[in-house]
């Protein structure tokens, strides 16, 4: 029997690497998607079993085309992360109206593409698993985050209905709040005197989302949040 398939979205430096990583290690072979061609070969090349596939998941062409791909290279996904973001900083009346639009465009109808495209193998094997990051705009809007906070909380509610949707028939769907600034060298320029205590590790965002994505049927979780221990809730 061959291993399971695990297609991450968004496969950056950050997040998306250290949930390759998790996942190649419990034996999964791995689809990885990005915009960011070059960045994702040299990750692939390090992974057992990991093919890359440049993609833009705003686009619902290419999704089809590298799903397609996907399949024939290694057959359908078993698990299906959303990690791709569009982001962007700016209160309503500063915003390019085009800037939201993009966001949402990554952000909610991503999810859409990947999970009408992958759930119904999922659906008639009975099980499988569709997993968004998300993170605090997805359940708050603060003035700066006009051109950001709407999308995720819309990828939110898209998430729950998908579940609600889905769990029945045995897919299991969750929704991650990343509450907390990720570790990464840019988070770390931008907040150069901060201890190492106030970021999340990349790869304890991971370990989670393996948590989640291998719960027992009788306790799936959908809300999940996850946040250093020195971190204000979000309010």
């Amino acid at each position: 029997m061959s291993a399971p398939v695990c297609l991450i979205s968004g496969v950056g430096p950050g997040t998306g690497s250290a949930l390759a990583r998790r996942f190649a290690e419990g034996g999964y072979r791995l689809a990885l998607l990005a915009r960011n061609e070059e960045r994702l070969a040299a990750l692939a090349q390090q992974l057992p079993g990991a093919k890359a596939y440049p993609c833009d998941v705003s686009d619902a062409a290419q999704v089809e085309a590298v799903a397609s791909a996907v399949e024939r290279d290694l057959g359908s996904p078993a698990v299906v992360i959303h990690n791709a973001v569009g982001g962007a900083f700016g209160r309503f009346s500063e915003i390019d109206p085009e800037i939201l639009n993009r966001n949402f465009q990554i952000n909610t109808m991503g999810l859409l593409y990947l999970a009408r495209r992958f759930t119904p193998a999922m659906i008639q094997a009975g099980s499988g698993a569709v997993v968004a990051t998300g993170n605090t705009s997805a359940w708050r809007g603060k003035p700066g985050f006009a051109g950001f906070a709407p999308t995720k909380a819309a990828q939110r509610i898209l998430a729950e209905a998908i579940a609600r949707d889905l769990g029945p028939q045995g897919v299991h769907v969750a929704y991650v709040v990343i509450d907390a600034v990720i570790d990464l060298e840019w988070t770390r320029k931008r907040w150069p005197d901060r201890p190492d205590d106030f970021f999340i590790k990349p790869r304890a965002i991971a370990d989670e989302i393996w948590h989640v994505v291998h719960q027992d049927r009788s306790a799936w979780s959908f809300n999940v949040e996850i946040r250093p221990f020195g971190e204000a809730w979000c309010s």
